[in-house]
């Protein structure tokens, strides 16, 4: 399924030895696992005859090196913007664990003490959607699961808490696009592995 317009292509990089534990890792820069860097490395098939535009990447270690083994790091753009949500307090733990502490928190809806809001993150995301509509091209971005999930919801229209509604797997790819035009923002694939 192809489009006349243009299309943003998610990667969410590869495992990582939090990521597969559920620990929250927002700024701490955990390298892939061999299991990471293969299915990042499986990643070049999956996008081989796409052209870009532009390649942007979070400046995290794990998406830089998703991005190099799936064959666009010479050309990629390290982008602040996109990196992964501040856990502040709650780095490096996991859901269950503040839940033990903190009963019926959610991240989409109340944020992390010492981190970002969902409205830090929205700004954010916010901001390469703009960037995103300037450009009016393919691009290929590569992040982290929940930066990547409000990116979808802002791109949606949503508030930033939308995010909550949609689950992104390690080294997978998902598509934002248009339908009928370009004031139709919709999501063409989800978390396509």
């Amino acid at each position: 399924m192809s489009s006349a317009f243009p299309e943003i292509y998610l990667v969410r990089h590869g495992e990582t030895e939090w990521s597969r534990s559920g620990r929250h890792t927002g700024r701490s820069d955990i390298p892939l696992t061999e299991v990471g860097e293969a299915a990042a490395g499986k990643l070049a098939e999956r996008l081989s005859g796409l052209s870009f535009a532009a390649v942007w990447s979070s400046p995290s270690a794990r998406a830089r090196k998703t991005c190099a083994l799936a064959g666009f790091g010479s050309g990629a753009v390290i982008r602040d913007d996109l990196a992964e949500w501040d856990y502040g307090a709650y780095e490096g733990i996991t859901t269950k664990e503040i839940l033990a502490d903190r009963p019926g928190w959610q991240l989409f809806r109340d944020g992390c003490p010492n981190g970002e809001t969902p409205a830090d993150i929205g700004a954010r995301a916010d901001a390469v959607v703009e960037a995103l509509r300037q450009v009016s091209a393919n691009i290929l971005i590569f992040s982290s699961s929940h930066f990547l999930r409000v990116l979808a919801a802002r791109w949606l229209g949503l508030p930033p808490e939308g995010g909550a509604h949609f689950v992104l797997d390690t080294a997978s790819i998902s598509v934002l696009g248009f339908e009928h035009d370009l004031t139709e923002p919709v999501i063409r694939r989800w978390n396509q592995r």
